[in-house]
């Protein structure tokens, strides 16, 4: 397992003598490409937890989330999932842009169950694919490099089991407005579409918007 971890991990795992035990989960656990049961749990998801690393250096983590379905499994070693409207920052996709170095993990917060997988990503900014996904802005396509089951006793137990967003893309690629483009002091940073809707349903003001995050009045 020499290729899978790095110099500074090999220190710490003879530091605190876990060398031996970091080859053999090495060796059980991890592998070059998707089986069977990684494909069955990653496509019933979703989210899943993104992180991307910039031209500086400095890592970023986000949070992805989608109708199940919306990861798709092309073969063994490509994954896709599509990129939806955001806060217009791109950090994710320029990252992506800028080094192509991804790690995901994906979690099942009902049943205790985690994967993570690192890989080369590319985004897609047209074509078949990025039409398949209605409302998608690009779409992110991962070469995987490796992929493995990740202890899952750590995991807090999420119940009961939530709806969906009501803020995916409708079946037409449309979205319903965010709330924070609501917010008055962004009115200039929106489309003039946006605008008029924002307008129509009624601005608020950041400190507004804060309290409804808190109350989780955002939906």
């Amino acid at each position: 397992m020499s290729e899978f971890y790095t110099p500074t991990q090999r220190k710490l795992q003879d530091e605190y003598n876990t060398r031996d035990l970091a080859d053999h989960v090495a060796a059980a656990i991890v592998v070059d490409e998707l089986a069977d049961p990684h494909i069955e749990f990653i496509v019933a998801r979703n989210m899943f937890f993104l992180s991307t690393v910039d031209e500086n250096g400095f890592p970023s983590c986000s949070y992805k989330g989608g109708a199940p379905g919306f990861i798709r499994i092309l073969n063994p070693n490509t994954l896709v999932f599509p990129n939806y409207d955001g806060n217009g920052m791109f950090m994710s996709q320029g990252n992506i842009a800028a080094t192509s170095k991804v790690g995901l993990l994906f979690i099942n917060f009902e049943v205790p169950q985690r994967i993570r997988l690192r890989g080369t990503a590319k985004l897609l900014h047209d074509g078949p694919m990025v039409e398949s996904y209605p409302g998608a802005l690009t779409v992110t396509e991962i070469s995987i490099e490796k992929v493995w089951i990740n202890c899952a006793r750590y995991v807090h137990r999420m119940e009961p089991k939530g709806g969906l967003s009501s803020f995916l893309p409708r079946e037409d690629g449309t979205y319903k407005i965010a709330p924070w483009k609501r917010i008055d002091v962004l009115q200039e940073g929106i489309t003039k579409s946006e605008r008029k809707e924002a307008e129509a349903i009624g601005l608020i003001t950041l400190e507004e918007y804060a309290e409804m995050e808190a109350l989780g009045e955002v939906k």
